[in-house]
């Protein structure tokens, strides 16, 4: 074999030899991609998507050829902070990862996905395959209010907590936040002034409840009043 090809040979093996040496740092480093873009549109605690999460696979429905109107779903826990204050945040926790699973199952049923925004306020995005709004929403009324068993210091315990439902017709195309999630969010609101416990359906022309009757900015609202107030 002549020298130069001798030096070809040297170098495909100690390329190839170099590849399998850097093969596992590479797979390590593509996990933790991996994990840290999964990371970003996930909540930590229930593993559902977060908001940034909702508002990516909203623009994904959007962008698709075949994209038609879309049910907005926005749930909010009626008094749940005593949950905290009884039994703990770890036990709330659980509570919260609960109640997020059979969101989830529901959102999964009609074809959808589902969310937590921040706090005890959830989200669903599914596609419309019924005109019957209510009955969606009866479900996850009903479900939410299923109780929950917990174990606290070895002993069983029974946590019940309730849920106010806005629902909301739009099209995908439609600005989600500033439409389609701003319509469920008039609904829940509605919800909870008129007893809670129970869903709203927006109709054209519900405008949210007077600001004296809310409890105040929502967790997902803070931050916006922030950079409002830095703009």
């Amino acid at each position: 074999m002549s020298l130069p090809l001798i030096m070809i040979a040297t170098a495909l093996v100690a390329f190839t030899l170099g590849g399998l040496t850097m093969w596992p740092f590479i797979r390590r480093l593509d996990n933790r991609l991996t994990d840290a873009l999964w990371q970003l549109e996930h909540d930590p605690v229930t593993g559902l998507l977060n908001r940034a999460g909702l508002l990516t696979a909203h623009a994904a429905l959007a962008e698709a050829h075949s994209a038609g109107p879309v049910i907005v779903v926005l749930i909010d826990l009626d008094d749940f902070k005593p949950v905290n204050d009884t039994h703990g945040h770890d036990r709330g926790d659980e509570v919260l990862v609960e109640i997020g699973n059979r969101i989830h199952g529901i959102a999964t049923l009609h074809g959808g996905t589902a969310a937590r925004l921040s706090g005890d306020e959830y989200a669903a995005l599914l596609p419309v395959r019924t005109d019957d709004l209510a009955r969606i929403a009866d479900t996850f009324v009903a479900m939410i209010s299923e109780p929950v068993e917990l174990t606290t210091d070895g002993e069983p315990v029974t946590v019940t907590v309730t849920a106010s439902v806005g629902l909301a017709l739009a099209e995908a195309t439609d600005p989600f936040e500033e439409v389609a999630l701003r319509r469920a969010d008039m609904a829940m609101y509605h919800a909870k002034h008129h007893g809670r416990n129970r869903h709203a359906v927006y109709e054209p022309g519900m405008a949210m409840p007077a600001a004296g009757r809310r409890r105040g900015p929502r967790l997902r609202d803070r931050g916006q009043l922030n950079q409002e107030a830095t703009a």
